[in-house]
C-alpha cells in the first residue's frame, strides 16, 4: 500500500514535468526553427499555425487532466439516506478503493497519473484527456522530427530511418557529431511517440467498454450488465452537449449516471 501511495504522488509529478519540458522545447526550439523561412506569409505563416494548434491540443489535454482531479468520482454524498443509496447507488456499481480511501461510484480504475479514481463524474474528462495527450504527444514527436530533420540533416523517407535514429546518434553524440540539446530532443521523440501510442490504444479501448455499457471494474468482477443501445450508452457519459465538451474543457453535463440504475 505504502508503494501505491508513493506512485499516486510521482506519476502525477512525472506528468507535469513531461508537459513542461514539451512546452518549454516547442517554445524555444521548433517554434524559434520556423521563424528562420522569411518567405512565408504574415498571417499564415507556420509558426502561427504551428502554435495555435499545439495551443489547441494542450490546452484540452491539461483542462481535462485537471477536470479529472477536481471532479471527485465520490458520487455517494449526492444520494441523500441509506435507502436512496440502495435504491440509486446499487452495490454492484460501487467500489472502495484503498488508495484514495473512498467508495466510487460506478467505479472503472484507478488512474495514478492523476493520482485519482475514474467515476461517473469524470470518466468524460478522462476519456478526452488520454485522446488529447495522444494527439498532443504525436504531434510534438512529428514536429521533433522537422527540427531533427533540418538540425541534423537527416531524411526519414526511409520507414527504418525513424528505429535506426536513436542507436545512430548515440554514437555520434559520444564522438561529438551530436550536441545534448539535440541527443535530448531525439530522447523525448522515443518517449512521445510511446506515450501518444500507450494514450490512444487506452482511449480506444475505454470508448469501447463505454459503447457497452461497462466499466473495466465490472470487466475484472464479472458483473453482467443489461444490453442498451450504444447512443444512450454514450450520451450518458458524455452527455448531450458532447461537441462541445470535445472543443472545450468543460464539466459532465448533470449527474445522469446518479440519477439512473447502473444494470
Amino acid at each position: 500500500m505504502l508503494a501505491l501511495r508513493l506512485l499516486n504522488v510521482v506519476a502525477p509529478a512525472y506528468f507535469l514535468c513531461i508537459a513542461l519540458v514539451t512546452l518549454v522545447l516547442q517554445l524555444f526550439l521548433f517554434l524559434p526553427r520556423m521563424r528562420e523561412d522569411p518567405t512565408a506569409a504574415r498571417l499564415f505563416s507556420p509558426e502561427l499555425l504551428h502554435g495555435a494548434l499545439f495551443l489547441f491540443l494542450s490546452t484540452n489535454a491539461l483542462g481535462n487532466y485537471v477536470l479529472v482531479i477536481q471532479n471527485s468520482p465520490d458520487d455517494l454524498d449526492a444520494c441523500q439516506g441509506a435507502e436512496a443509496r440502495r435504491a440509486l447507488c446499487p452495490p454492484p456499481s460501487t467500489h472502495f478503493c484503498r488508495v484514495c480511501a473512498r467508495v466510487t461510484l460506478r467505479h472503472d480504475h484507478h488512474c495514478f497519473f492523476t493520482g485519482n479514481c475514474i467515476g461517473s463524474r469524470n470518466m468524460r474528462n478522462f476519456v478526452l484527456f488520454c485522446l488529447y495527450t495522444s494527439l498532443a504527444c504525436l504531434y510534438s514527436m512529428v514536429a521533433g522530427v522537422a527540427y531533427i530533420s533540418a538540425v541534423l540533416s537527416i531524411s526519414f523517407a526511409h520507414p527504418l530511418a525513424f528505429l535506426t535514429l536513436l542507436p545512430t546518434s548515440i554514437s555520434q553524440f559520444f564522438s561529438g557529431a551530436v550536441l545534448g540539446s539535440e541527443m535530448f530532443v531525439i530522447l523525448m521523440l522515443y518517449l512521445w511517440f510511446a506515450i501518444g501510442l500507450a494514450c490512444a490504444g487506452f482511449c480506444c479501448h475505454q470508448l469501447l467498454l463505454i459503447l457497452r455499457g461497462q466499466t473495466r471494474h465490472q470487466v475484472r468482477k464479472g458483473v453482467a450488465v443489461r444490453a442498451r443501445p450504444w447512443r444512450k450508452n454514450l450520451q450518458e457519459v458524455f452527455g448531450k452537449r458532447w461537441l462541445l465538451g470535445l472543443l472545450v474543457p468543460m464539466f459532465n453535463v448533470g449527474s445522469e449516471s446518479c440519477k439512473q440504475r447502473d444494470k
